[in-house]
Parts: structure tokens; sequence; C-alpha cells
């Protein structure tokens, strides 16, 4: 029996009628695909310009240092309504459905009065698009979807809808929130954008950025001190010079990546004027966060799942006047696992009974408290995807320390890395075998082991790695 499921069953809450003199806020959480924490001009971005973005963190708070503890798309969304790692949700890979009886913060409100809807990438059971637990309202479809004229299931019903994705799932979440309710909202906004394979801007943006110059960052080309798996992919699906992209079409991958984000900034706008238009703008908690980042290059990468930090690090913006000061900057380490929590604490809901994530609001609220000095990264070997292998590291303020484990107890296939982030953020010089950082890095092997037995995944499992394979997948 799931661990779960002993207080799942015992769990009785009774939905309150809602009425204007509670405190409990609407809540707005709008997930990006594979944004990357600085690609937004608040994040200091040389050329894209993103204002409604940017006006959240304007009002609200922005957090400097969020990040996942899975980069991967299916895994980093079950630990936001889990707030779980994924070696106990059980998501590993982008194929696995959410567990139809784990607890979510979507089922916590809905059991609380919330009225819930979901509209847009669920992109949890690559085969599957009927209506998932915890919400009254369902819109969505099966795995990646495309930018242009998708099949959504709507409540159950199947319907192809005309027109680029971004504006499609606006529009719809728009005339969601134009609904009459009495109760309190909570909306799910999930974006294909800036996915890729391959990235396609709307028609009135793919030229925008056709005057910026685009280089390749520093580290495309340096695999220095680097473990050899990361040059073995360099031609695969997953690298640099590989099918998907390659290294002509560089420029215009980048470009585009750019471009859908600023389709993204416009819906973020409409739904922001949308809450304005309907008295509810200052009663809703927005959040704008993103499933995981994105290597542009860096590393001769042009994909996520790696611990290097343009993959797992995203935005993280939030907006609610009646708590947050305006220009609020978080700058403590918050990871995924920490928005269940986080949502429930501000909403006055009863906490998730199993999670392994923390409530940021008092950070929001401006209170000094303990908070955490690492986390446990991890990464698990797709035979689908044989590009990375399995990946276990811990992060601190200051370090990080990668490992590849084999999968079956023998010894990592592939050289780890340590990196002193204080004094090299782009990860250039792997300290591992230096004799002077060997006392660090037996500490952060400890530090990694503690996080895992605290989470319950020690000992570790996790697939076999196969090995870097050059045979790119369908899509």
């Amino acid at each position: 029996m799931r661990p779960w499921l002993l207080t799942l069953t015992s769990l009785v809450i009774t939905a309150p009628a809602w009425s204007s003199n509670q405190a409990r806020p609407n809540v707005l959480v709008i997930i990006t695909d594979d944004q990357r924490w600085d690609a937004m001009s608040c994040a200091g971005h040389p050329f894209l310009q993103t204002p409604h973005i940017d006006r959240l963190a304007q009002e609200g708070a922005r957090f400097t240092n969020a990040f996942v503890t899975t980069s991967l798309c299916s895994p980093s969304r079950a630990s936001m309504l889990s707030g779980l790692y994924a070696h106990r949700h059980g998501v590993l890979n982008n194929f696995t459905d959410y567990p139809h009886d784990l607890p979510s913060y979507p089922r916590r409100l809905q059991q609380l009065g919330y009225e819930t809807a979901y509209i847009g990438k669920w992109h949890m059971g690559e085969n599957e698009d009927q209506p998932r637990p915890g919400f009254d309202f369902w819109m969505s479809h099966k795995g990646q979807g495309r930018y242009f004229d998708n099949e959504f299931n709507i409540n159950g019903q199947r319907r192809v809808i005309k027109g680029y994705y971004t504006h499609v799932v606006t529009d719809y979440a728009i005339q969601w929130l134009r609904q009459p309710r009495i109760k309190p909202f909570l909306l799910i906004v999930g974006h294909k954008a800036p996915h890729g394979g391959p990235i396609v801007p709307e028609p009135k943006y793919e030229q925008l950025f056709e005057n910026q110059t685009i280089s390749r960052p520093v580290t495309a080309d340096d695999y220095t001190g680097k473990p050899d798996w990361l040059k073995q992919c360099r031609f695969t699906w997953h690298g640099i010079g590989g099918p998907l992209y390659g290294l002509k079409e560089y420029p215009k991958f980048v470009r585009y990546y750019l471009a859908t984000i600023v389709s993204v900034d416009d819906s973020v706008g409409r739904i922001y004027q949308t809450l304005r238009d309907i008295g509810q703008l200052d009663n809703t908690l927005i959040i704008y966060t993103s499933d995981n980042g994105f290597a542009l290059g860096e590393h001769g990468r042009v994909d996520k799942r790696t611990m290097y930090e343009e993959s797992i690090r995203v935005p993280l913006l939030v907006r609610y006047p009646k708590m947050i000061r305006p220009g609020t900057i978080v700058s403590p380490m918050v990871v995924n696992i920490d928005i269940a929590p986080s949502i429930l604490d501000i909403c006055g809901a009863k906490p998730l009974e199993y999670c392994h994530g923390r409530s940021w609001k008092p950070l929001l609220e401006g209170k000094t408290i303990p908070w955490r000095s690492s986390w446990l990264y991890e990464y698990n070997y797709e035979k689908e995807f044989p590009y990375t292998p399995n990946v276990r590291g811990v992060r601190t303020e200051e370090w990080k320390y990668i490992r590849y484990p084999h999968g079956d107890g023998k010894p990592d296939r592939h050289k780890a890395e340590l990196y002193h982030l204080k004094t090299d953020p782009l990860e250039r010089y792997n300290l591992v075998g230096d004799p002077k950082y060997a006392p660090m890095v037996q500490q952060l092997e400890s530090e990694l082991e503690r996080l895992l037995k605290q989470t319950d995944g020690w000992p570790a499992k996790m697939p076999l790695d196969e090995g870097i394979k050059d045979v790119p997948p369908e899509y």
C-alpha cells in the first residue's frame, strides 16, 4: 500500500460555503514548458522583453533561486502537484501519468470548496487525455500537443480547435474566469511554449529577433573536465550538433524559443486584465513558473535533464498584494516541491500529510526563518531518450556535486562533477579530481545520502543506464 493511502482514506473535509468575508484567495498558476530562469526581461535578459510577466514581479515577488528537483516535464509537474520528490510520487519519465490515488493541492482545494480548472498542457500520461481527479473543468490533450490546431478533451468530449496554442488556451481560460461563481477558484493554465520539437512561434513574432546577433555560449564546445557522456551526446537528438536543430540552425532555434515566450507574455497580460475586469485581481494568488529550464547550447546541449544550472533553474514569480510587498526579492533556494505546500498554506488549507516540500509563505512575508541549505536532484535514464545517464546530485548555495549511478549498484559509469558556483557560475571547471577538494566531495556525498534517506529514496532505485545511443526518437 502506498504511504499516502494510509492518511487519505481517513481524511474527511467538509467543504464550506464561500462568502465574501472569508479570507481565502483565488489561485491562478501559470506553467510554461521548458522556460529557463533568465528568459524574462525582469531576470536581466539582454533583449527579450516580457512586460506583462515583469509586472507580476514588480507588483509581487521574484524568487531568484528557484529550481526543479527533476528537470523533466512529467516528473516535475507531478512534484509541483504533490510536493514530493519523483522517487516517491513515481512519475519518473514522460510516459507515466499522475497516480489517481495520490493527493495533490488541487484535490485538497477542491475538497475545501474551491471551483477548480485545468486548461492547457498536462503532459503526464502520454496517450491519455481524459479528465483527471481534482478538477471541475478539464481541457487538455494527449502528449505534447502542437503549436497549431490541437484536439482537446473538454470535460470528456474531444474537439479540434484551430489556432495558435497559446491563444487558444488563453481564450478558454478567460471564458472560464468570466463565468459567475460564488466559490473561490483555482485555475491552472499549462502552456506549450517554449517547448521544442520543433519550436514554432506565431507568425507575427517569427521575425521579431531577426536582427539580434546570436552566439553560441562559451561552454558549447568546451568539454574539458566533463564526463565522457556529454561529448558522446553532442550529435544526438539532445545535442547542439544533433538532427533536431543542428549547428547551422542554432541562431534560428534560439530566436524561435524566445519568440514563443513573447506570446506567453501577451497571454499573461490578457489574463491579468481579465482578473481586473471581474474585480478579482488583488484577491488572486498568481504564480508564474515553468516545469524545468532548458539549455540553449550550454555544455553542448539543447535540452533539459542535466543538473547544470540552465536545466534546473526556473522562473518563479508570485503576486498577492494582501501578503507581498511590491518588488520583493526572495533569494533563499526554493524548489518545485515547495509549490503545493505553499499554496495550501496561503489558502489556509490543511497540509498534505506526506510532503517533502516546505511553504515559502514566511519568505514572502519577509520573515527570517530557518531554511534549507541543500536539496536533492534526481533524473532517471530513459530508454526512449537515451542521451542522458542516471543523475543524482546535491546543490547548496555555493556548491554542486553530481553523480551518474549505473543503476545496478556497480561503480558509476561516468566521472562525477564538482563545481564551486560562487566563483564558477558557468560550471566550467570540474574540481572533483583535485585533492584539495576531496573533503568537500566527501561532505557532499554524505549530504546526498542523507537527503535520499530523509525522503525515503535510499537505497536508491533507478533504471539501468544502458549508455548513450544515437537513435533519434519520432519527435
